[in-house]
């Protein structure tokens, strides 16, 4: 049974990888055995190394950082399902050959903060003592996955589309509507516990499920 990569960009299926060697990499440079044409990429990104079944994925000090389920990571054994971030292309791993691909949600850190106008102010400062949130995945291909959510801003999104902003402030964390760079309306509906969001920020609580495209998340605090 050979695990595989599914890469998409936008949403938009460009290639499915079958993991047959010990280590790929993974970079914008020719000579990478996963080659990006990405500026955001770095000429040696990532590195993918399996061993028996298990295969890990390696941030080799990319100037961008690499992330998993929306989480930056230095070296991390990759599960079945899980949603590699690399520049602003995207790899699904499916170590079961038989599973269907469904293009899913994302949880990631939202990298240009200067056009998000969150109604909480984010925490800037010392974190700790502040509980840490995370979104707990209930269908789709992913299910059962616990994203965490660090950043002061994170963007919740579906195909590659942003859809929601969660953002992590000093009273705990809120959601609304994503606005688009030119504060565009998105043609796409995120609900909280059944009800429409809109662009005024909603405190989230523990428990709270929010709903994207059809696929479903808890809310919940890592205790």
């Amino acid at each position: 049974m050979t695990a595989k990569l599914i890469m998409t960009l936008d949403g938009v299926i460009l290639k499915e990888i079958g993991i047959t060697r010990d280590s790929l990499s993974i970079g914008r440079r020719t000579g990478n055995d996963i080659q990006i044409n990405d500026m955001t990429v770095s000429s040696r990104h990532a590195l993918l190394t399996t061993i028996g079944n298990d295969t890990f994925i390696e941030d080799l000090g990319a100037t961008n950082g690499t992330m998993v389920n929306g989480n930056y990571i230095n070296k991390l054994l990759l599960m079945h399902g899980d949603i590699v971030q690399i520049g602003t292309h995207q790899f699904t791993y499916f170590a079961e050959e038989e599973a269907e691909y469904e293009p899913t949600m994302f949880i990631k850190a939202e990298m240009d903060e200067t056009r998000i106008m969150p109604n909480t102010p984010p925490i800037t400062g010392d974190m700790k003592g502040i509980p840490l949130g995370a979104a707990r995945l209930l269908n789709g291909p992913s299910a059962n996955i616990i994203m965490e959510m660090r950043k002061p801003f994170n963007t919740i999104g579906y195909k590659g589309v942003s859809m929601a902003i969660v953002t992590r402030g000093l009273n705990g964390y809120t959601i609304a509507a994503y606005r688009g760079k030119n504060g565009q309306v998105l043609h796409h509906v995120t609900m909280l516990n059944g009800e429409n969001i809109d662009f005024v920020a909603r405190q989230l609580c523990e428990h709270d499920i929010i709903d994207v495209a059809g696929f479903q998340m808890e809310f919940i605090y890592l205790h």
